[in-house]
């Protein structure tokens, strides 16, 4: 594992009249030119306003959307600007460009304590290819380096791996604080720990879960995955949504967890309905007896009081995917039910409590405690990797 422990802020810096590009994740819904949710900006504004505080020139630089290699105005940074100018309290222009002679001049034109945003980074090819040219025409534009969008370090970008090393490199408080929530979850947790792992494929959280094995005491399966475990157990589903092509890797898991001593922690009985859709009649039964043409869509409530025993004895939670197919009701009650406690004992501060990925996301929110754990990263490609036990290229930079 890297040592993080080396990794600089850039607390008590002084960056008095120093051009700061600070790497920041902008990339927001929009409509109709209108930023839809400004939850990104806002988590981003504090250190932007702590580093113009201190005197600095702070040069926002973000990607948004896809765009295909060129200027495409649908994919202007105008109603992030525009959003972010609301959030600060003052203006921040855009530059029409975020290299060459319009970024140059922009930046010529600021003064100390000022706030400015280039252009859309994947306006340009070599953003995304990490074109030594692309970051060299970056880094001319700064004197500091600043990461602070964790949410794109799993990508090894012009803006997000290649500037660190051309300039003195920091990570942001955004950086700091993603790295220091998931340090507390994976590398020196307060044990037992527990891991909740959801989502429809157990084919795409592989690493995940094998990771998970190495670092937790106890590993609840939820959502379609759960299905494909309780398949490979010889349990009759239904319909249920599963993929017996990876019931081997089902028991493989189970083996090792066994071998690991750790707790695999299954649902005993599911809310089943015949079709998915909102209003279907459901009932709960016991997961050895789902009918041949239902399909589990959520966790039964002797599962969910026995999970809420698990982490009642646990001191660690660590989430990524749903339980059910909470989008849906009443498919979400599992999942509202376990989060309402796990925030419950977050609170009473008995647990530390770290969630990620945006399926999760959206369910705490729905299940409105998102608030209440300990931290909720909004961070998805780049939390998963991270789980995974990978080394994320942004976060690696900045250790050189």
């Amino acid at each position: 594992m890297q040592n993080l422990d080396k990794l600089k802020s850039t607390a008590g810096l002084d960056v008095t009249g120093q051009r700061v590009i600070v790497r920041a994740d902008l990339n927001v819904p929009t409509k109709d030119g209108k930023v839809t949710d400004a939850t990104r900006l806002e988590r981003v504004v504090p250190g932007l306003m702590d580093l113009a505080k201190r005197g600095a020139r702070v040069i926002v630089v973000s990607h948004f959307g896809r765009p295909k290699g060129g200027p495409d105005p649908d994919y202007s940074l105008k109603p992030v600007a525009e959003a972010l100018a609301k959030l600060v309290g003052r203006p921040v222009p855009l530059a029409s460009d975020c290299v060459g002679a319009a970024a140059e001049s922009a930046v010529a034109a600021m003064k100390a304590g000022d706030i400015a945003l280039l252009e859309n980074l994947r306006f340009h090819t070599g953003e995304e290819k990490n074109d030594p040219a692309f970051v060299a025409a970056l880094a001319k534009l700064g004197d500091i380096y600043v990461n602070d969008a964790f949410s794109a370090a799993h990508r090894a970008h012009a803006s997000t791996e290649g500037l660190a090393h051309l300039l003195p490199a920091y990570a942001g408080p955004l950086m700091m604080e993603e790295i220091n929530a998931l340090k507390a979850a994976l590398e020196a947790p307060k044990r037992p720990t527990v891991a909740v792992v959801g989502g429809a494929k157990v084919s795409t959280k592989i690493p995940v879960l094998e990771n998970m094995l190495a670092k937790v005491d106890k590993l609840i399966i939820g959502g379609g995955m759960a299905n494909t475990f309780l398949l490979a157990q010889g349990v009759a589903i239904g319909k249920s949504l599963a993929e017996p092509d990876f019931k081997e890797t089902a028991l493989k898991i189970m083996a090792a967890a066994k071998t690991r001593g750790v707790e695999i922690v299954l649902p005993v009985d599911g809310v089943v309905a015949k079709e998915f859709k909102a209003g279907a009649s459901s009932s709960v039964v016991d997961v050895t007896a789902t009918p041949a043409d239902a399909m589990i869509l959520d966790f039964g409530p002797k599962s969910v009081a026995h999970l809420i025993g698990v982490v009642q004895g646990c001191h660690t939670l660590l989430w990524n995917g749903p339980l059910g197919a909470f989008e849906i009701s009443p498919f979400g009650e599992g999942t509202f039910a376990l989060a309402k406690e796990v925030a419950r004992l977050t609170k009473t501060g008995t647990l530390t409590s770290v969630a990620g990925g945006g399926d999760t996301v959206a369910a705490l929110n729905a299940a409105g405690v998102t608030d209440d754990f300990s931290y909720v990263s909004s961070a998805g490609g780049a939390f998963l990797e991270w789980l995974e036990g990978r080394e994320l290229p942004g976060v690696a930079a900045l250790l050189k």
